[in-house]
Order: structure tokens, then C-alpha cells, then sequence
């Protein structure tokens, strides 16, 4: 759904644009460790283990982003596991 006026936006990015490049990297860094602190306390509140908390962070942040063979590597890992099949969730 976009609902926001194309002039309203177009000054928004503008705005945003006017600001150094730190600050904006700033902003940037700000707004992903908020969503990881909520994805984080979300998954804390259904799963059971450290381990299975830090596996499903992992697939909900950057799955969509890899290939599923190198994500399977970093769930071995992150598990301690071992070797398996990994394959992406319906829903993450």
C-alpha cells in the first residue's frame, strides 16, 4: 500500500538526502538493531533454546538475501548440528 503523497515524498528523500552520509549510515544501523531487539524478544517468547533463537534470527534476517546451500552452512554452524538439508521456510 503506498498512501503518502508523491510531493510529501519526493521532500521526505530529499530531506533524508541532505543529511552526511554518516548520519544516514547512522539512522540505517539504528533502525536494523531495533528490528533485530523485536524479532529477538519475538522468537524468545516461542522457542525454547539459545540456540534455536540464534538458527531462526539468522534465517529471518539474511534467508532471503543467500542462496539456500550457504544458508544451510551457517544453520550447521550456528547449531552445532552437523551436516543436513536446509530448506526455506514458507513463512519467515
Amino acid at each position: 500500500m503506498k498512501d503518502t503523497p508523491q510531493a510529501v515524498a519526493d521532500l521526505y528523500r530529499a530531506l533524508l538526502m541532505a543529511l552526511p552520509g554518516a548520519e544516514r549510515l547512522k539512522m540505517a544501523c539504528a533502525m536494523f538493531d531495533t528490528s533485530r531487539a523485536l524479532a529477538r524478544a519475538n522468537l524468545e517468547a516461542h522457542l525454547h533454546t539459545d540456540v534455536d533463537v540464534r538458527v531462526r534470527l539468522f534465517v529471518r534476517t539474511y534467508a532471503r538475501d543467500l542462496d539456500p546451500g550457504t544458508v544451510g552452512q551457517f544453520v550447521e554452524k550456528l547449531s552445532n548440528r552437523g551436516p543436513g538439508v536446509w530448506s526455506r521456510p514458507a513463512a519467515l
